[in-house]
């Protein structure tokens, strides 16, 4: 059972992609605001964060509801910096569409791939708007290229734009073949549909075929139309784009140009008839937590019910914690303003105030009818700082709003250096550590002193290594006895750890076995080389002993311990680095000074495309080697540059450079 009326969206982009303009211009052309706010004005509804509005940026996934053809939509407005990626993902995961933002000018930009590359994940049908049509260069024929090739999304154009550039001035309707023409009149928008001109019908009917021949191939009886030359009513062909659409077999492709609020009440049109709306069980309730949003005065948590109904006052069951909670007030949010509702039914998105301890990913259900939603995974911390309170009056109020940061972002880490006992923040960029050290001292009124970034390096094995380890402890009475034997093996990048156990004949009885991954565990936490946290290796456990009387869980924990330790030493320990995607876009001029720059910082050029007058360079860059960058990139180049920058893998660091990281470690 799905309900017809509601949709749940959310707006994912590359950064500077007209995002939360278009949002805006959604909000005005629904009746929900009266002025639309602007972005360079620091205006923006949906921006209300006092650091969004100073940086031009969103930072945090706003939702907002909206009212259009007599349809509930639910929307969500996600930043587009790669240092808030979070945000894209924890509302994908509940969101059951998306409209994809793309610049005419760039195109496919790096994180234009990368929300793509999450809405797959979660299997969220698309559409996209490639906006800014009226931009100096906008070129759509090469956008949806662009889509096709560089994302492998089927892009299929419903409409084309009248004009690019200086001379955008409409649309062309290839569904109902029209042309859709926007003039303003006393401070308004007046559309009106017209007949194609006979200079734009070719290209017009051309675009009509292609969608048809698209649009058919899930549709057999449109299919049947389609070769025998039948022209398909406009409704069974909307009906065929839907169902394309929901299949994820074809991405419709609109444009327009939300700053002269062209296109959007065409798109709002698109999300009505051609994004699914949600499936809707019945049954006790069940809903996803999937944001949190604490301050010093309310803990607000977002959630996406799937069924039955979440009402305020009553009581549920958090089945991750195990704990019940009880739902203070329930809310239908708006950026950051709140109405109440009674109750938040299947297939809505909310929020709730009164969960204490419900985090992101938890899952709320009915007391008597446990069950547990599939949570999400996070990206781990690239990059870390040390920070302390100036004060001793600081301290405890740093504490706190430490806890409640990391209670609202899962890719913020607070941990103590255990050889300093500095408290060491980490994040997803520099970008996001500013951020929150901002909202600390504002939120919270902590004054605190940030230290110089601190890379994350990791630790993992180039060899196979074993070992036979024994622990025997005797202080008399009964004492400590395990032996353990491990084989420890590289995996490839990325893999993880893995651990097997395949002892024969019961040398280590069954309930010790736990404890011996457990001991392995602790061990990798810190490395042989310099002392980082180990990764992608499987360790095996082959053979070992025990005493009736001395072992314990204990005992083989701590031999598994060390002889992990042991292992790791023979296993030729070696030492890993993030290495970021950087993407770079400059005037050709500059091309040659930010070149050897990037090598300077031991960059792998991997790619240089012209645009027009200004060339993208794609390269691959150890993070350690960016700090600083953007200073220096608008020194190279006065200021004309600009650029993006992602994690994208761990790699082996080079030997010389290594023992320079370890020997700065153990000072």
């Amino acid at each position: 059972m799905a309900d017809s009326r509601i949709r749940n969206i959310g707006i994912i982009a590359h950064i500077d992609s007209g995002k939360t303009s278009t949002s805006e211009r959604i909000l005005y052309f629904t009746g929900r605001i009266h002025r639309i706010g602007e972005v360079h004005e620091g205006a923006a509804t949906l921006d209300w964060m006092e650091q969004e509005r100073e940086r031009g940026i969103t930072i945090t996934a706003a939702a907002t509801t909206v009212e259009w053809r007599d349809h509930r939509i639910n929307l969500i407005d996600t930043p587009g910096h790669v240092d808030f990626t979070v945000e894209v993902e924890r509302s994908l995961r509940v969101l059951d569409g998306a409209v994809a933002l793309f610049c005419g000018v760039g195109g496919v930009e790096p994180q234009s791939a990368s929300v793509w590359r999450q809405a797959e994940k979660y299997d969220v049908p698309v559409i996209a708007f490639v906006n800014k049509m009226d931009r100096v260069g906008a070129d759509f024929p090469r956008v949806v290229r662009m889509i096709q090739e560089e994302l492998g999304g089927n892009a299929v154009p419903v409409m084309l734009p009248v004009g690019e550039g200086d001379a955008f001035r409409g649309l062309l309707d290839l569904v109902a073949m029209k042309e859709v023409v926007f003039t303003e009149r006393g401070g308004k928008i007046h559309i009106e549909n017209q007949p194609i001109p006979a200079e734009l019908s070719e290209e017009a009917g051309r675009g009509r075929r292609f969608l048809v021949e698209k649009a058919s191939e899930l549709d057999e009886g449109l299919l049947a139309k389609y070769v025998e030359g039948v022209e398909p009513a406009e409704a069974e062909l909307r009906e065929a784009i839907r169902k394309a659409t929901i299949a994820r077999k074809i991405v419709p492709v609109l444009c327009g140009s939300a700053s002269r609020n062209i296109g959007i009440q065409r798109l709002l049109d698109a999300v009505v008839d051609y994004l699914p709306e949600p499936e809707v069980k019945g049954g006790p309730l069940a809903a996803l937590a999937f944001k949190v949003v604490s301050d010093r005065h309310a803990k607000l948590v977002y959630v996406r019910v799937y069924q039955g109904e979440l009402r305020a006052g009553t009581y549920v069951l958090n089945s991750r914690r195990e704990r019940r909670e009880r739902v203070g007030r329930v809310l239908e949010m708006h950026g950051h303003r709140a109405e109440n509702r009674d109750a938040l039914r299947a297939g809505e998105i909310g929020a709730v105030i009164g969960l204490e301890h419900t985090l992101t990913g938890d899952t709320l259900c009915d007391e008597e009818h446990p069950v547990v939603l599939e949570a999400m995974e996070f990206p781990s911390p690239v990059l870390a700082v040390s920070i302390r309170p100036e004060s001793r009056a600081d301290r405890d109020r740093l504490s706190y709003a430490l806890a409640k940061l990391a209670e609202e972002d899962p890719t913020f880490v607070v941990s103590v250096d255990p050889e300093t006992s500095e408290t060491l923040i980490s994040g997803m960029g520099e970008l996001h550590l500013e951020v929150l050290v901002d909202r600390i001292k504002r939120e919270y009124g902590v004054t605190a002193t940030v230290g110089r970034p601190q890379v994350a390096y990791r630790e993992t094995a180039t060899a196979v290594a074993e070992v036979d380890q024994k622990l025997v402890k005797q202080t008399g009475g009964r004492g400590d006895f395990a032996r353990v034997s491990l084989r420890l093996e590289p995996l490839p990048a990325g893999s993880g750890f893995d651990f097997v156990n395949d002892v024969k004949g019961g040398n280590v009885p069954k309930e010790y076995v736990p404890a011996v991954e457990k001991g392995v565990i602790d061990a990798m936490q810190k490395g042989a080389f310099a002392g980082y946290p180990v990764v992608d290796l499987r360790v095996t456990l082959f053979d070992g002993d025990y005493h009736e009387v001395d072992s314990n869980e204990r005992a083989f924990r701590v031999c598994a311990s060390m002889g992990f330790k042991e292992a790791l030493r023979k296993a030729g320990p070696a030492l890993l680095e993030p290495v970021m995607e950087v993407s770079v876009i400059i005037s050709s001029e500059y091309l040659g000074p930010v070149n050897g720059d990037l090598a300077a910082r031991r960059g792998r050029i991997e790619g240089i495309e012209a645009r027009g007058n200004t060339h993208e360079i794609q390269t691959r860059v150890p993070l350690a080697e960016m700090f600083g960058y953007a200073t220096d990139l608008r020194t190279l180049t006065r200021g004309t540059a600009s650029f993006t920058m992602h994690f994208d893998r761990y790699e082996p660091v080079p030997p010389s450079r290594a023992e320079e990281v370890a020997a700065a470690r153990k000072k």
